[in-house]
């Protein structure tokens, strides 16, 4: 089977890659990260051209708008020949164009559609969750539209919350489980076995 080419959008340390480069060595994952695109300089890029992987920094900063911005990382995933975009922790706004609909994922550190939307991302969200008295969390991996995690779900794993737990704790937690969900939602992917119905992710057997 062909490999899938995957482009990495990231805009931190780097963690979620890592973990994607692991499952393809360990043979787990029948793909290769063609292109790494961060928003800003950070400890992602530098890992990722420690792997020798294909890396371009676009800071979003210095774009005039997010069309301009957009344009850039589009030219760069068509360069690549990229088959699915992974967006892991990436904190820019940019407009995806219809050749990459339901070709992009991200993955939420809480149970979607809870605590999602403009704002919740890392330690906000597991504040929130602490906040809120909440008895179970987790992560969502959806499909990315041009609405803030308002994507078709495709794979959610649970965790505990306890009384007691700290976000910190909490956010532990949640990273051991994303650490299996979004190589599951490639696997997924790159075996042809999702589809969208309505709005809603369906798996085929």
């Amino acid at each position: 089977m062909k490999k899938l080419r995957l482009s990495v959008l990231l805009s931190g340390g780097g963690r979620t890659l890592m973990n994607i480069l692991e499952e393809i060595r360990a043979g787990r994952l029948e793909a290769e990260v063609a292109v790494v695109i961060g928003s800003r300089p950070c400890k992602g890029i530098d890992r990722s051209r420690d792997a020798g992987l294909n890396v371009h920094v676009v800071p979003h900063k210095q774009m005039p708008d997010v069309e301009t911005y957009s344009v850039r990382i589009v030219s760069l995933l068509d360069q690549a020949k990229v088959d699915l975009v992974i967006q892991a922790g990436f904190l820019s706004l940019w407009r995806i164009p219809r050749q990459y609909q339901d070709k992009v994922m991200n993955i939420h550190p809480a149970l979607l559609p809870s605590f999602g939307g403009t704002g919740m991302y890392g330690h906000h969200v597991h504040e929130a969750v602490v906040a809120r008295g909440c008895k179970v969390s987790g992560c969502t991996v959806h499909f990315v539209t041009n609405e803030y995690d308002a994507g078709p779900i495709i794979v959610q794993k649970c965790v505990p919350v306890k009384d007691t737990d700290t976000p910190e704790e909490i956010a532990a937690r949640v990273f051991e489980q994303e650490c299996i969900a979004y190589p599951e939602a490639i696997r997924l992917f790159a075996e042809g076995k999702l589809t969208i119905d309505d709005g809603v992710v369906r798996v085929r057997p």
